[in-house]
């Protein structure tokens, strides 16, 4: 039977914060459960991109700061990293505030760009991983995901946040060679199982909604979810938000690959009422994920999505189904960054004529949809559209 804690934490006020994650951990068995003294422990928080803490893009200095104390005190040598999107995770560190906390914490930060080759034979899609030499060096690991919304995955939050263990610049081969969000997921989950974090801590004070994992809307749901079953705290974070756990495919494979399970008679929820925190409002797309077929739904969607994804059936019907990124003129500044970001070869995302004065352009024929641009862009100014027909047949 999987646990997952629920600990309401109305701020990032830092008693708050402390007070709430020593609950959750203490609901799951104690610190000592997870740390033993003079292990060294590595703390995953998700850091993507160099944004300060309101935008909600990283994990909070407050649920970092405790984890840091908390951690220190069952005598455990503590290190934190990430693998940031672009930039280094020092500088990252800096912008969102868990640098200076952890100058305060004398809590190193480890390293995260050197890699190491792991293999791993019981991977059922990945028999190998680069992971970062932090990773491979620490006796254990504590993820502090962010719960935010995700175009190619739906929700970005326990299974998703361990892509960070792959140094930076690998990221972008697995972007390129698994931009099938099925695909995507398997190797997410293999990795996942390959690292497996002793517990998640999932920052879900502030999540963020709408045009995520970087340019959506802070949402009040308050609350810490706490788990040691990544699987099972990503589906019942989805229930929290009314979405289909069985439209998420991190979920979907990670119940399959033996990480965890999304059977809600299979998790027992501990801690406070569930139905405190439910918010159906939460602005997130509730249907199918393009390029993954799910078997909830109507027949002829799963149909229909099954031929759209066929080389064929792409090029007839794809414009009438599949969501593409497009770019706001108003809102883009020109930085570049989308082109910088993009994974294939040559470049899906490009200025036009080589006019560094007008916004870039997608040639959605070559674009594999990964949505790495709009994941990056610092201005928001990058959206998924969802073709008119695609949202009314599949509301319907």
């Amino acid at each position: 039977m999987a646990e997952v804690a629920l600990v309401r934490c109305s701020s990032y006020d830092y008693h708050e914060v402390e007070t709430a994650l020593r609950r959750g951990i203490e609901l799951l068995g104690g610190v000592t459960k997870f740390a033993g003294r003079d292990e060294k422990i590595l703390l995953k928080p998700n850091l993507l991109a160099a944004d300060p803490p309101e935008r909600c893009t990283t994990t909070h200095p407050a649920v970092f700061k405790a984890a840091c104390r908390i951690f220190k005190e069952a005598g455990a040598r503590v290190s934190y990293g990430d693998s940031p999107a672009r930039g280094s995770a020092a500088g990252v560190a800096s912008q969102a505030g868990l640098q200076d906390v952890a100058s305060a914490e004398g809590v190193p930060l480890d390293d995260f760009q050197t890699a190491v080759e792991v293999s791993y034979k019981d991977g059922r899609q990945n028999k190998k991983f680069l992971l970062a030499k932090a990773v491979v060096e620490a006796d254990g690991l504590i993820s502090l995901p962010k719960f935010k919304t995700h175009a190619l995955e739906k929700i970005t939050a326990g299974v998703k946040n361990q892509f960070g263990c792959v140094p930076g610049f690998l990221k972008a081969e697995f972007h390129a060679k698994l931009s099938d969000a099925s695909e995507f997921a398997r190797m997410l989950v293999d990795l996942t199982n390959l690292v497996r974090p002793r517990l998640y801590i999932l920052d879900a004070v502030l999540a963020m909604e709408g045009n995520g994992p970087r340019s959506g809307n802070p949402r009040e749901l308050k609350l810490l979810l706490l788990s040691t079953d990544p699987v099972a705290l990503d589906a019942t974070a989805c229930r929290l938000i009314d979405v289909d756990p069985k439209l998420v495919p991190t979920i979907v494979f990670g119940h399959e690959f033996g990480c965890g399970t999304w059977i809600e008679e299979e998790i027992r929820l501990l801690g406070d009422p569930m139905l405190e925190f439910f918010c159906p409002e939460f602005d997130i797309d509730r249907g199918p994920i393009d390029k993954y077929v799910s078997g909830s739904g109507s027949k002829l969607a799963v149909i229909l999505l099954a031929i759209v994804r066929t080389r064929i059936g792409g090029r007839l019907f794809g414009g009438l189904f599949i969501s593409r990124p497009r770019i706001d003129a108003a809102m883009c500044i020109k930085c570049g960054v989308c082109i910088q970001i993009c994974p294939t070869r040559p470049k899906s995302v490009n200025w036009v004529d080589g006019d560094r004065t007008r916004p870039p352009r997608h040639d959605h024929q070559r674009c594999i949809r990964c949505f790495c641009c709009q994941e990056t862009c610092p201005e928001g100014a990058i959206y998924v559209k969802k073709p008119p027909l695609r949202r009314i047949f599949f509301n319907y």
